[in-house]
């Protein structure tokens, strides 16, 4: 690992087209067979050595042909347009996985992804209310998803769940959701009603600080 100092301290989304519980957090194949979805956090405190990153938007859409693992991955990165370049280029160093230990999350997805597609720098609107299970996600022109609580079939009511994974790399513990999803960037889909995780997380070069 190349070590630098950094640090990402914020809100996570992650949502996908699988059913909800996503199946990657227990080591079993997509629902579907393959991977659509998205990550994305709006960094509450952060920083690449001396650049700040405070208040900053990302996203990244994948799209894997089977399980995670097995790679062959795409990616179309997606910053915040407020971004300065030096601000970017601390971004793209944190997303490469080269400033990161092996096994963690950064670290993870550069060895299963085989495409990354240019990225492209929009606006972001970017709401989040983990305990309510309610986020919302708009990168202008690329990307929407909206999440809300899974709802009970019978009586229609908010049901709850949670996982917690205390050896995870993307997080220690989520609130599970329903998610919907508009991608129209390089990688087009859309789902209604899938799955996603909501997160306060913490991650550093030497994986998941919280």
């Amino acid at each position: 690992m190349a070590e630098s100092d950094w640090r990402l301290e914020g809100e996570w989304i992650k949502n996908c087209n699988c059913a909800f519980g996503c199946p990657c957090d227990f080591n079993a194949p997509p629902t579907h067979g393959s991977c659509q979805g998205l990550v994305a956090m709006r960094i509450t405190k952060g920083h690449f050595e001396s650049t700040r990153l405070d208040g900053l938007c990302f996203a990244a859409v994948v799209d894997f042909p089977g399980a995670l693992h097995e790679g062959n991955g795409k990616m179309q990165p997606i910053v915040d347009e407020r971004a300065t370049p030096q601000q970017r280029e601390a971004l793209f160093n944190i997303l490469s996985g080269k400033h990161s230990a092996e096994g963690t999350m950064f670290h993870i997805f550069s060895m299963i992804v085989t495409t990354i597609h240019d990225p492209v720098f929009v606006p972001f609107e970017f709401s989040f209310d983990k305990n309510g299970r309610v986020a919302k996600l708009v990168a202008k022109g690329v990307l929407e998803t909206s999440v809300e609580p899974i709802k009970n079939p019978v009586t229609g009511a908010p049901h709850r769940i949670q996982v917690m994974m205390p050896d995870g790399f993307e997080h220690r513990g989520a609130e599970v959701a329903s998610a919907d999803i508009h991608s129209t960037g390089e990688i087009k889909f859309d789902t209604k009603g899938t799955h996603s995780s909501l997160a306060n997380v913490t991650q550093t070069p030497r994986g998941v600080a919280a």
